[in-house]
């Protein structure tokens, strides 16, 4: 008997909540009960009245995977809506990442080069650090990090992803 494995998929979803306590916990217990990952989770009110919230949850699985997690999400009663960005629409996906660097004499002059290449704005510097703040997609913030440490990376915080739908309507 030979058994197919389905590829993985990494999935954007958009999900806008009632911006109520503990929906974020249920949300998260939703993924961890059944065993599937998060791999970021963003949560921001959306509305002048802050009564409306959206999360953006970056997660793998196979495309049936995707789909029960999307029909779960939108069952849940404080849920508006769930979008699969990934599979609905194109979009813009961004986050940010606080890069700490530490080094001197060559490995200093190479990290500044570096950041200058990937657009880094130096937020703070000491006479033997740098904390750098990089904005872009993942994989160039990853790229990012991984040239940092072999220069002397120390420690870094990344936001997670943000992401909307492009064009004029809302989705």
């Amino acid at each position: 008997m030979h058994i197919k494995q389905e590829a993985t998929e990494r999935h954007t979803l958009s999900v806008t909540v009632d911006n109520e306590s503990g929906i974020l916990a249920r949300i998260a217990g939703l993924f961890s009960s059944r065993g599937y990952n998060i791999d970021s989770l963003t949560v921001a009110d959306v509305t002048e009245d802050e009564k409306i919230s959206r999360i953006t949850i970056v997660t793998t699985g196979t495309p049936q995977v995707i789909e029960q997690v999307v029909a779960q999400l939108d069952r849940m009663v404080p849920v508006h809506k769930v979008t699969d960005l990934t599979a609905l629409a194109p979009h813009v996906e961004r986050e940010l990442a606080l890069v700490k660097v530490a080094g001197t004499g060559d490995h200093r002059i190479e990290a500044l080069r570096l950041a200058e290449v990937y657009r880094a704005r130096v937020v703070d510097a000491t006479i033997s650090s740098f904390i750098f703040e990089v904005t872009g997609g993942t994989e160039k913030i990853d790229k990012f990090l991984e040239l940092m440490r072999e220069v002397g990376l120390v420690e870094v915080a990344r936001t997670g992803v943000a992401a909307i739908g492009r064009g004029k309507e809302a989705l």
